[in-house]
């Protein structure tokens, strides 16, 4: 919004549009009083690599990444984006989210643990572990690696298959993270040639994909990987299987 609005305002708003039980539907808004969008660029903004025109690359920068992160991560929160925009008038982009009720909590005492969810956890005894992503599609990738940064782990990306088993030949890695999806070779193959690199024999392989159903499961088993996580990944069950894998090398 900043950089498309030379004059006028910016206005960010929150309210709660929804409440069931506990969790409250929150919808955020960004307005601007800028350039504008034309309605048939709209549908294609929030796809990855994609801005209005290559005008608007050459002016004002960025990836097009953004807004398509944007969405993954409203859709990962049970809610979702999107935009209106009048050509000269500006433009709105908003997400909504589901968000649990807080609560107060006592503070504990000194010397108590001050730890408990897994984040925190791989926070404290396990920053910087060495974590290799792979994964080929572009928004995936980021959603994961903010994730994985937040918990204070350091992360390799590869692009396929074949890339991770170069890179694991070539750099030794605390867990590996799976798509089981992805060009040249898939994540099934990948993983039968790593767990044959003789550093790699009890490394934890997680596998990472949309096919959930039993089968999918006993073939990331078979093929020699150790756990499962389902997409799209739920931040607080891939902290959890992260730690749990870690603490058992």
């Amino acid at each position: 919004a900043v950089k498309f609005t030379e004059s006028g305002a910016i206005t960010l708003s929150l309210r709660i549009d929804e409440r069931q039980g506990d969790a409250l539907r929150v919808r955020a808004e960004v307005s601007d009083t800028g350039i504008g969008i034309p309605r048939e660029v709209l549908p294609k903004l929030f796809r990855p690599f994609e801005q209005g025109d290559a005008s608007t690359t050459r002016k004002y920068g960025g990836t097009g990444l953004g807004l398509a992160i944007t969405r993954r991560l409203a859709e990962l929160m049970g809610g979702e984006a999107g935009v209106t925009s009048d050509v000269g008038k500006g433009s709105t982009f908003w997400f909504t989210a589901w968000l649990g009720v807080g609560r107060s909590v006592q503070q504990a005492p000194p010397d108590q643990d001050d730890g408990g969810c897994a984040e925190s956890v791989l926070q404290r005894e396990y920053a910087g572990a060495q974590v290799l992503l792979v994964e080929d599609e572009p928004v995936n990738q980021e959603v994961a690696k903010l994730f994985l940064f937040d918990a204070g782990l350091d992360v390799a990306v590869a692009g396929n298959g074949a890339v991770a088993v170069d890179m694991a030949a070539g750099s030794p890695f605390d867990l590996i993270l799976m798509d089981m999806q992805m060009p040249e070779m898939d994540g099934l193959e990948a993983t039968r040639r790593i767990r044959a690199l003789p550093a790699y024999s009890q490394v934890p392989i997680i596998a990472m994909t949309a096919n959930a159903f039993a089968e999918d499961r006993a073939q990331c088993l078979a093929a020699g990987m150790d756990d499962f996580l389902s997409k799209p990944v739920d931040p607080d069950r891939l902290f959890s299987t992260i730690l749990r894998w870690l603490r058992r090398r």
